[in-house]
């Protein structure tokens, strides 16, 4: 692995039932570096974070964070290393309290919270701590959003999975996420990859870009093709 890499993803490779979905695919995501894989739909893009989470096996290929495989590790044992995951439609856990829902980010740590972190996650969308005892799911998409990411820094990651964050939000919630993320890269270094289509998301956010099509990595984009929306539209067939 690289000495600048913390995520280090080699000729990776997985699929669904035998059919393959990723075809080789390279990326590397350096210490506090926030980066973005776009494209259009269907390329593999859920397939990939779902892969590097262990939610999907590998069938060739190597993922390396901190330097260590994560091929042989499962899920949970992934997100101990400091992995969070937020899913495309977030899955947060309906029946059940925002403050509940908060709680269960805990299990990476034994499940007691260190002095001060759900003020600190309240600091951040204070919407949680108005909506504290309100089941997750009477919340809206963008508030459901703003809980499945604040379940994640609950575990206090180093890196963070964001997959589609701006789906069926409204664009002043995605705005206030895409600030946060940043914020959270300036202030603590988080890492964070994340799949997005949303153009004003992507530009800011995104520190780099890789470009995505059946199953490969086809460009990487730097900051000067970020800011370049009709670049952008390009390479995402928008």
């Amino acid at each position: 692995m690289p000495p600048d890499a913390l995520l280090d993803i080699r000729d990776l490779r997985s699929g669904y039932g035998g059919k393959p979905v990723l075809a080789g695919l390279n990326i590397r995501v350096r210490p506090g570096e926030i980066v973005a894989i776009i494209g259009r739909n269907g390329v593999g893009k859920t397939t990939l974070m779902k892969t590097l989470m262990g939610l999907l096996p590998t069938t060739g290929g190597e993922i390396a964070f901190k330097g260590q495989s994560l091929n042989p590790l499962p899920p949970h044992a992934r997100a101990r290393l400091g992995l969070g995951y937020v899913p495309q439609g977030r899955e947060v856990f309906g029946r059940m309290s925002v403050t509940e829902n908060l709680e269960t980010g805990l299990s990476i740590c034994g499940g007691r919270a260190p002095a001060g972190r759900m003020d600190e996650i309240h600091g951040y969308f204070p919407i949680l701590q108005e909506r504290a005892r309100q089941r997750a799911g009477t919340l809206s998409g963008g508030q459901q959003q703003q809980l499945a990411i604040g379940r994640v820094l609950m575990g206090a990651p180093a890196m963070v999975f964001l997959d589609e964050p701006s789906e069926g939000i409204q664009p002043n919630i995605v705005q206030d996420i895409a600030r946060l993320m940043v914020r959270l890269n300036a202030e603590k270094g988080l890492s964070v990859l994340f799949v997005e289509q949303n153009i004003d998301m992507i530009r800011a956010m995104a520190q780099r870009c890789y470009v995505m099509d059946k199953g490969r990595i086809t460009a990487e984009l730097g900051p000067d093709d970020i800011r370049d929306r009709a670049e952008m539209r390009r390479h995402l067939a928008v």
